[in-house]
């Protein structure tokens, strides 16, 4: 079984510190004792940590040796447009699990009004759930989230391969265009109801490629997961 891993506040001399909520819960839920071993994380490197010192609002650990790093196979950045936010929050988790390096939401023409007011007040629970998730499947870091843009800033984000998933006709299958070449690979998913025929026009005037998951026509954030996992496994398996 794997250890489990958390994100540590600080390292120094060889220790390092849990806490808040996290150390609540080491010594709460998982009924954390002084010489019992974690993985440890502070974004830069994972270490094994045996507790040390295990107190109500901070545990401390003794560093012990360097860890192995859970890497994703390519550098994915998720641009999201945003959707009822129980359903948001659910993808924010999975694709956090899945391995993207960077989500940004979007606003676009059928975003429902209010909704990117409202986000840009839900930034600190969002990154909760990032940092949590990230936790869980054992990440060296939680993705970065970016500020709520406008569709029209969403499609001036860098990347080596930029790809719309698109749900009318005519886009090639996702697998036929990811390139082994690419180093960084941005994707870009709709809102219910999908795109609008003048965000299309931009996207392929910026030069996205409009790329399909398949015949069926899938919830937003099924999508997007969907996509990500295809873009993972496929560059996993070419190494």
């Amino acid at each position: 079984m794997a250890r489990r891993l958390f994100y540590v506040d600080e390292i120094r001399a060889g220790r390092a510190w849990v806490r808040g909520e996290t150390a609540e819960h080491l010594r709460r839920v998982l009924r954390a004792e002084p010489g019992q071993v974690y993985e440890l994380s502070d974004g830069e490197a994972v270490w094994l940590g045996r507790i040390g010192r295990c107190g109500r609002e901070e545990v401390e650990f003794e560093l012990l040796a360097p860890a192995a790093q859970v890497r994703a196979p390519v550098d994915v950045h998720l641009l999201a447009a945003l959707v009822k936010f129980d359903r948001f929050e659910w993808m924010l988790e999975k694709a956090t699990e899945l391995g993207v390096a960077k989500i940004t939401p979007v606003a676009s023409l059928r975003s429902e009004r209010g909704l990117e007011a409202a986000a840009r007040k839900r930034r600190e629970r969002w990154q909760k759930i990032l940092r949590e998730a990230g936790q869980q499947s054992r990440r060296l870091r939680p993705p970065v989230l970016e500020e709520v843009l406008e569709l029209k800033d969403a499609l001036q984000s860098e990347a080596d391969l930029r790809l719309w998933l698109e749900e009318e006709p005519g886009a090639r299958p996702i697998l036929d265009v990811l390139g082994a070449a690419a180093g960084r690979l941005a994707l870009l998913c709709g809102p219910e109801g999908g795109w609008e025929e003048r965000e299309r026009s931009a996207a392929a005037a910026a030069g996205w490629a409009a790329v399909s998951l398949g015949p069926t026509i899938l919830r937003a954030e099924t999508a997007a997961l969907a996509g990500v996992a295809v873009v993972m496994a496929a560059k996993d398996r070419r190494g």
